[in-house]
């Protein structure tokens, strides 16, 4: 079966957002309002636009099967940063250049498992709940994006900071903070984004059609 453009498309753009999101996570980024969000925000908000726009172009089977697929480029993203990060460093290496490197990719095993967790659950949510809320209106696209966006959002920040951070200190004030930026995030960023990804993948695959 050929693999249509659109999709051939998101999936390698969804597998970079996969691997981009836990390095971006390091940033903590001002909303405004007194809100603030990790920068991994941002990549988590692309893989939810792209996976509802191919769940809305190619089905919810498919969309399902590419977040499956993003585990494989996570999963072996965090093994060779392990091994690049257990590797010697050159001796010529500046010492501020290899501290810096070591603190930003130096994640410890309980973060990388709140990470699989967190994105397997909440984005398999995301289509989920995309896909219901199509099947039973067939239409405002914005409003399924922006509902099935902040409620997998949720369900990521309770899941990721649970496990991150759960005795490590108190986690309450963190979760509502981060939970109610990233509700904000996906009410104001999905839906215009999510429209026009759709309007893109038709059209890719309109292009291709007549080639």
């Amino acid at each position: 079966m050929q693999l249509s453009r659109s999709l051939f498309v998101y999936s390698v753009l969804y597998g970079g957002m996969v691997c981009i999101a836990g390095v971006l996570g390091n940033k903590q980024v001002a909303l405004g309002a007194g809100l603030a969000v990790e920068a991994g925000i941002f990549a988590f908000l692309m893989l939810v636009i792209l996976s509802s726009a191919v769940a809305e172009l190619h089905g919810r089977a498919t969309a399902d099967r590419l977040v499956r697929f993003g585990f494989i480029p996570l999963i072996v993203s965090m093994l060779l940063i392990l091994v690049v990060l257990a590797a010697p460093s050159a001796h010529d290496m500046d010492p501020a250049r290899l501290a810096a490197f070591q603190m930003v990719l130096g994640q410890s095993p309980r973060l990388m498992l709140a990470g699989i967790i967190a994105y397997g659950i909440s984005q398999t949510l995301n289509v989920a709940i995309f896909s219901r809320l199509r099947a039973a209106t067939g239409r405002f696209l914005w409003l399924r994006a922006a509902v099935a966006s902040a409620l997998s959002q949720i369900v990521d920040t309770l899941l990721f900071i649970t496990v991150a951070f759960w005795g490590v200190f108190p986690i309450g004030s963190l979760l509502v903070g981060q939970a109610l930026a990233k509700v904000v995030l996906s009410a104001v960023l999905v839906p215009p984004l999510i429209y026009g990804a759709v309007w893109l993948g038709r059209r890719m695959d309109a292009k291709a059609a007549t080639e």
